[in-house]
Formats: structure tokens, C-alpha cells, sequence
């Protein structure tokens, strides 16, 4: 602990956390091995749930599911945009609902690092800050600036005495038991310079001095002045080192898979290769590691930063979007933290000593008192090891490591997927809906809610992010003269924009879109229009895809048309428009009755049947239909449409643009190798994201009101509703495969035979077995094959132990499937079940 410490670092710590002895029923404490709660050193496991990024219907289940896989604690971060939405007014209820969210983790007997920040970074729309703290004057974010650093302390200040005063911190009896102060701020301040490091020491001393009585910590912050700890981000942090050798070595950002951006291809990353970088970083003296994240939910509302980060945030987490358990991937972590935690008592007592089993293979083994522990790696990624490793010999795959919790018992190899997987389904619940259109006409200068001003204003200073859009709109004069008309050619209209997207109307017909993307959002239009002689009304629609979350400085950066605007093939020469007057307004004329709501949405006439508008731009469409019955999980099929925004009940499910298709490349994924965003990729040529999740609970049973604003033209006559389903479970377990069962076969020091289980869902059972095979099959979950080794009666006991019932087992050895089909070869076996 701090008070094992020598020189002159001893009495810093001390002092400043000399509160947490008089707790002396709730105390949190760190030395270089571990966080100490209540004196008990303890390696944990932490997920990120973010409490916006679901419903506080969910929440319980979340948190349930998180528990039953294995962790011990929730972390989230604190959205300073939702809870303060303009200066001084609070807001903290539903989704933002932090208090309620903590105590539903406390009840469940988990305990919460709780990430104040109050920068979130977390591709959440600018970053988590509000938007008008960029517009405080003198201010500069994230740096030695007095705006910045009033107005941050202030909402720190905030939310610390709202945890104290509900009693949440674990010094007071509650689940908290870290917090965060600031995010990722290393590699900035390395930019900035000087004032950087004024400012990290500023916030480092800000934050303990709210006494809160439980550990600070900094990630991604190699200067983390004492007693903060700082902590490690990224896909692996084995390592990682903390800048004082009195601090735990702690993971807070265990990339579980990477975000969804709109046009990008969707990243995924293996079950085996996750477990493989926990493991590595537990071998080397880890303590804490934290999934990012655990469930990434979904970005409603316009929630989404970046730009052009998508409505879903599933982030190929153990808990998918709408809450299911994503298998193999959560059952396979399931079973690695039941290995890490019967190594618990060696991990914290002792360090590792490292011993080589071979060019590529070595051993992590923690002696102490209290027990023996030992890591095998095996870090060769294309070929399998024998190792020899005390009067044993082990088998290890590529890539992987096998965890002895004993230092004789192999329990677990992160290679090898113990756990079930499942093939999930969207099945059509409600389709062909009564759907009704209104139009959403071109903006005009004529209207009454417009500001005429001279040149191109930035949109955001404009709008205040209220709305994605903004209107520009000039008038174009052209004399009879002009060559181009005699001749029956159009001039060239150029247009530069910021981003992120446009849609150019002439005279109230679109004349072409454009849009930018994640590395860009700029874009340019430039293309022939045609223009007749007077007037011509141009009208440009400049639309924001969310504000940008990380960058240095990035309140500085722009949106909207900014110019030039040029007109090029006159008598005159190239006309630039960007001094002209240009008249303004904000928003749509729907979202200013409230189309999305009932009330609104009565208030004009809607076009059905024969008369409702087809693939039309600017188009809001509407329809009614009754909630499907049981509990699945909803979502909208969009994949008919273009772009823009959906609404549930007056509740915004978020920004849709299944039309912008994923690029990139996707390929077949093998597991081993060192994990990137870029690796093992999905749905290239496809929407990025099709499916838009609907939360039961904003459903009523019947007459729920479905609004979506089309801004292309797509064809909602086939938007379906969805239910997530798993129309298939799997298991694919090797003879001799290494389970952790109870401890009396552990300290037996005895393998279990492996039995392979397979479960459906509540509410559905196995009905037919589509594959099975005892051997040497090939292929993963859903497109299994039979290989040069196969039983011929492999399909018996599958059938005989698993169909009509919602789960079984079936034990994996040779007598089960009527002998040994290729004797010296290392078999398993294979079973895909259907659910029903």
C-alpha cells in the first residue's frame, strides 16, 4: 500500500488520501499490485455500459448480463451535453438518469469506475461537451484556459456532490470505487506544449481535492501527477507500464471491436484473440481491465459524433446492441474470468517470474504463499506447441494462451471457444405498413422564420446544432443575353462546403448532392445547372452528421457552406457568390411542427394511397401499427431508404443512411495476429448499418406512431419491422479441451471429459440438428463442413440428447459417437442446432 513506500514519494499519497483511514468499513486504496477494497486486493473486471446508449428498462438486464459473465465492475462515462443542454439547467432523467443507473449496479452487488471526464471523446457528438461552451467567450478547450477550466469544474463539482449526497462513493458504503478526470489527454498535451501540462496538473489537483475518498485516475496520461493513477487504452496494453512502480497496471479501454462509421465497412474482432490480450496483460502483472465496451448500445436522438458515426454503437461487444449475449464472444470471456479469478490470490501476492518453453513459448508463473499460478503462452500465430512446463506436457494453439490456476491444471486456453456461438436472425414481425406522405418543400427566402445576411455563415454558430440542417439560399439574376441561353448550355456551379453534406435545389428541384466522410468531411459540388433568364432561386440544404468528438482544438473546427460559391460560363466570366446576401433558416419545416409527434403530425394533410409521394426528396413519411407480441428485440428494416431520421413516438431512434455502403475490404478473419480496426471487416458493398433499433419500451400495444424523414428519396412501402431472433446455436470443443468446472476437479488436478452445451433462447427449443460431425471438421458456426476425419454416427446423440428441449449436452469422446475415427489425431467436435 502507500504506506510501504519510500523516499520522497511516501507522504504525498498519503496525505491527500489520509480520509480513506478513518473509513474503516469502506475504504479504496492502491499499491503496485492492485486496487485494495476493504483491505483485499483484488484483480478486476470491468465493462463499459453507457446508461444514454440504452433504455432504464434495460438497464437491469445489462447489468444482470454483465454480472453473470463475470464482472465486477460497471464503468461508464458522464455526458455533460445531456445533462446540462444549455448553461445552469439540469437535466437527469430517463436515459440520463445517472444516479438511478449507479444504484441498479450497486443493488446487483457491482461496483462503478465512474469516468466524469468531463470530455468523453466516445464518438458521442462533440465529444460530450455542450455546445454552447464553445461559444463562452475566451474560451479553448481542453488546455490552460480560465473559461474552459471555471466551466469544467463547475459540472465536475456537480456530479461529485450528487454522488456524495446520494452516498455513492465507496467510501461512503456506495459502488463507486475510481473516477475518472479528463480522457486521453496524453497525446493532446503532447501538441499543446506547456500549457498542456499546466492544465493536466491543474485537473489532477481539481479532482483530488474533491475528497471524494476513492482513487483518480488518468488514462492515456503518462504524467498523471500523484496520487492519480494512470491507466492504458487500446486493442492490447501487455506493455504497459504506470509511471510510478507504487500504482496497479490498469486497462480501462479493452477495444472489444471498433465503432460503425457510415460508409465504412463494420469491424469485428475474434472471441480468441480478446481473451488472448487479457490474458497477456493479467501474465504481465495486470490488475484491472475494463471492456470497451461491454454493450455499446445505440446513439439515439443525435446523439452520434464524429461525423459520420452511425446510429448503432454495437461495437462487436460481448453484449450486442439491443442487449443479447454475443456468443462466442461473451461465453468465451465468461470462462476466462472464472480462470483469472481462481488465480485471484497468487495474481495479487506475488510477481511473475518468467521462464522460456521455446522460441516463441515461455511461462508466466505467480508463486506465493497462498497458491501457484501459471500463464502458458504461445505467441507463434500460424503454428500449435508442446511445452513442456513442471510434470506436465501441454498443448498450446497458436496465439493463445493456457491459464493453470494451480500451475498444473490447464482450465482454460483463450484458442479454444468452450462456450456456444449462435447465428442471429432479423425476422419480419410487421411489414406493409399503412404508410402516408407530406412533402417538405424547398426552403424560400419569402418565408417568414429566414435572416438575410451578407456573405456564407458557418452553420453551426447559425443553428447551435438544434437541427442537422440549414438552409442557404440566394438569388441568381440572369440577363437574356447571356451567351450560355443562346447557346443551350448550362453554367458551372461550384460549391465548397466544410460538411458534411449538401443537397443544391434550383428554382425547387434538387440539382444534386453531395457528402463527405469520416477522414473528410469537406466535400465540393461542381456541376452544370440549368438557369433561365431572370430569376433563379438557389437553395442549398448544408446538413451536419454529427460534431466532431476528438481532434486538437476541435471547437474550432467548421461546418456548413463556407465557400467560395462560384457561377463560371457567363458573358462576364466566373460570378463568386460568396459575398452576396444570402438568406438563412434553420431546421425544416416539419421539425417545426413536430411531425415526428402525434399533436404534430395532425396538423397537415398527409397523401396516401395513389397519392402519396414516391422516392420524392425532402419527403416525411408516416404510418400506425400495433406492438408485436412477446419481448424480443425490435428493429426497423431501412435498407429500402436513403438517408435521414426516424422516430418512434415522438422518441428520435436516431440518423439512418443505409445508401451509404460500406467501403473497404473484408475478408476471411483468422484469429491470430496482432488485432486492427482494419482486420476482420464485414458488410463491404452493404449498408454500413441496416437494421435501427426500436426499444420495447417505447412501444405501446397499440397505434404507435411511426415518423421518417427522407432526405434522398427511398421506398418506405418496404421498411419492415424486425425481431432479433437466434435461429441457430453452435459448439465446436476439441476432445481434452481444457474446462473449469467446480474445484474438486481442480484440485484433483484431473481434466473433465468436455461436453459441448448448447441452449436456445427462452421461448424457443432445439428442433433439428443441421450439422454434426466427431472427427476433424472444418469451417465456424453456420458453415461447418465435414473434414478427412468423421464419425459416421456423430449426428446420434446430438439428436437423441438435444431436440424438443431448450438446452443439452453432449459429452465429447470417442464411445458417444461409436468409436475413434482416426486415432492419433487431436479430434472435436462440431454440432450447429436450429432454434425454434
Amino acid at each position: 500500500m502507500w504506506n510501504v513506500l519510500r523516499g520522497n514519494n511516501m507522504l504525498l499519497p498519503l496525505l491527500l488520501f489520509s480520509c480513506l483511514a478513518s473509513a474503516a468499513t469502506a475504504s479504496v486504496s492502491y499499491d503496485h499490485k492492485a486496487i485494495i477494497i476493504n483491505g483485499q486486493k483484488r484483480i478486476l473486471i470491468s465493462g463499459s455500459i453507457h446508461y444514454p446508449r440504452s433504455t432504464p428498462e434495460m438497464w437491469p438486464d445489462l447489468i444482470q448480463k454483465a454480472k453473470d459473465g463475470g464482472l465486477d465492475v460497471i464503468q461508464t462515462y458522464v455526458f455533460w451535453n445531456g445533462h446540462e443542454p444549455s448553461p445552469g439547467k439540469y437535466y437527469f432523467e430517463d436515459r440520463y438518469d445517472l444516479v438511478k443507473f449507479i444504484k441498479l449496479v450497486h443493488q446487483a452487488g457491482l461496483y462503478v469506475n465512474l469516468r466524469i471526464g468531463p470530455y468523453v471523446c466516445a464518438e458521442w457528438n462533440f465529444g460530450g461537451f455542450p455546445v454552447w461552451l464553445k461559444y463562452v467567450p475566451g474560451i479553448a478547450f481542453r488546455t490552460d484556459n480560465e473559461p474552459f477550466k471555471a466551466a469544467m469544474q463547475k459540472f465536475t463539482e456537480k456530479i461529485v456532490s450528487m454522488m456524495k449526497a446520494e452516498q455513492l462513493f465507496q467510501s461512503q458504503g456506495g459502488p463507486i470505487i475510481l473516477s475518472q478526470i479528463e480522457n486521453e489527454f496524453g497525446p493532446v498535451e503532447w501538441e499543446i506544449g506547456a500549457p498542456g501540462k499546466a492544465y493536466t496538473k491543474w485537473a489532477a489537483q481539481m479532482a483530488v481535492g474533491l475528497n471524494t475518498g476513492v482513487p483518480w485516475i488518468m488514462c492515456k496520461q503518462e504524467d498523471a501527477p500523484d496520487p492519480v493513477i494512470d491507466t492504458c487504452n487500446g486493442f492490447y496494453c501487455e506493455n504497459f507500464t504506470p509511471n510510478k512502480n507504487y500504482k496497479p497496471k490498469m486497462w480501462t479501454e479493452v477495444w472489444t471491436g471498433w465503432y460503425t462509421e457510415f460508409g465504412g465497412a463494420v469491424p469485428t474482432r475474434p472471441a480468441e484473440d480478446l481473451a488472448f490480450s487479457i490474458a497477456r496483460f493479467i501474465q504481465k502483472g495486470g490488475s484491472f481491465v475494463n471492456y470497451y465496451m461491454y454493450h455499446g448500445g445505440t446513439n439515439f436522438g443525435r446523439t452520434a459524433g464524429g461525423p459520420f458515426m452511425a446510429t448503432s454503437y454495437d461495437y462487436d461487444a460481448p453484449l450486442d446492441e439491443y442487449g443479447l449475449p454475443r456468443e462466442p464472444k461473451w461465453g468465451h470471456l465468461r470462462d476466462l474470468h472464472k480462470a483469472i479469478k481462481s488465480s485471484e490470490s497468487a495474481l495479487v501476492s506475488a510477481e511473475p517470474s518468467v521462464t522460456s518453453l521455446g522460441n516463441s513459448q515461455e511461462a508466466h508463473v505467480f508463486q506465493s504463499k497462498s497458491g501457484c499460478a501459471a500463464f502458458l503462452a504461445n505467441y507463434d500465430t500460424k503454428s500449435s506447441a508442446k511445452v513442456s512446463f513442471g510434470n506436465g506436457q501441454y498443448e498450446l494453439p497458436p496465439w493463445s494462451i493456457s491459464i493453470l490456476p494451480d500451475c498444473k491444471t490447464a482450465v482454460y486456453n483463450t484458442a479454444r471457444l468452450g462456450s456456444q456461438s449462435s447465428q442471429m436472425k432479423m425476422t419480419p414481425v410487421k411489414s406493409a405498413l399503412p404508410w402516408q406522405s407530406f412533402i417538405e418543400e424547398s426552403a424560400s427566402s419569402d418565408d417568414s422564420d429566414t435572416t438575410t445576411l451578407d456573405g456564407l455563415w458557418e452553420q453551426i454558430y447559425v443553428t447551435r446544432d438544434t437541427t442537422d440542417y440549414l438552409w442557404y439560399m440566394t438569388d441568381i439574376t440572369i440577363s437574356p443575353d447571356e451567351g450560355f441561353i443562346k447557346r443551350g448550355e448550362s453554367p458551372l456551379l461550384t460549391i465548397y462546403s466544410a460538411g458534411h453534406a449538401l443537397h443544391v435545389f434550383i428554382n425547387g428541384q434538387l440539382s444534386g448532392t453531395v457528402y463527405g466522410a469520416l477522414e473528410n468531411p469537406k466535400l465540393t459540388f461542381s456541376q452544370n445547372v440549368k438557369l433561365r433568364s431572370g430569376i433563379n432561386k438557389l437553395a442549398l440544404l448544408s446538413i451536419s452528421v454529427g460534431l466532431p468528438n476528438v481532434g486538437l482544438h476541435f471547437e474550432t473546427w467548421n461546418a456548413g457552406v463556407l465557400g467560395p460559391v462560384t457561377l463560371k460560363g457567363l458573358n462576364s466570366g466566373t460570378w463568386d457568390m460568396s459575398r452576396w446576401k444570402w438568406t438563412y433558416k434553420i431546421g425544416l419545416k416539419g421539425e417545426a411542427l413536430g411531425l415526428h409527434t402525434v399533436s404534430g403530425s395532425s396538423s397537415v394533410e398527409w397523401a396516401e394511397g395513389p397519392s402519396m409521394a414516391q422516392k420524392q426528396p425532402l419527403t416525411w413519411y408516416k404510418a400506425t401499427f400495433n406492438a408485436p407480441p412477446g419481448n424480443g428485440p425490435l428493429a426497423l428494416d431501412m435498407s429500402s431508404m436513403g438517408k435521414g431520421q426516424i422516430w418512434i413516438n415522438g422518441q428520435s431512434i436516431g440518423r439512418h443512411w443505409p445508401a451509404y455502403t460500406a467501403r473497404g475490404n473484408c475478408g476471411n478473419c483468422y484469429y491470430a495476429g496482432t488485432y486492427d480496426d482494419k482486420k476482420c471487416r464485414t458488410h463491404c458493398g452493404e449498408p454500413s448499418q441496416r437494421w435501427y433499433h426500436v426499444p420495447r419500451s417505447w412501444l405501446t400495444p397499440s397505434g404507435n406512431l411511426l415518423v421518417v424523414f427522407e432526405e434522398w428519396g427511398g421506398d418506405p412501402t418496404k421498411i419492415s419491422l424486425v425481431e432479433r431472433r437466434t435461429s441457430s446455436v453452435c459448439a465446436d470443443i476439441f476432445e481434452g479441451q481444457p474446462t473449469l468446472t467446480n474445484s474438486q476437479k481442480l484440485a484433483s488436478g484431473k481434466l473433465n471429459r468436455p461436453k459441448a452445451h448448447l441452449w436456445c433462447p427462452p421461448g424457443q427449443v432445439i428442433s433439428d440438428i443441421k450439422f454434426a460431425s466427431y472427427g476433424l471438421p472444418q469451417g465456424t458456426c453456420g458453415s461447418f463442413q465435414e473434414g478427412s476425419c468423421h464419425a459416421h454416427k456423430s449426428y446420434d446423440a446430438p439428436k437423441r440428447n438435444c431436440i424438443g428441449k431448450q438446452s443439452c449436452s453432449v459429452t465429447v469422446a470417442p464411445e458417444v459417437f461409436g468409436g475413434d475415427p482416426c486415432p492419433g489425431s487431436t479430434k472435436k467436435l462440431s454440432v450447429e442446432a436450429v432454434c425454434s
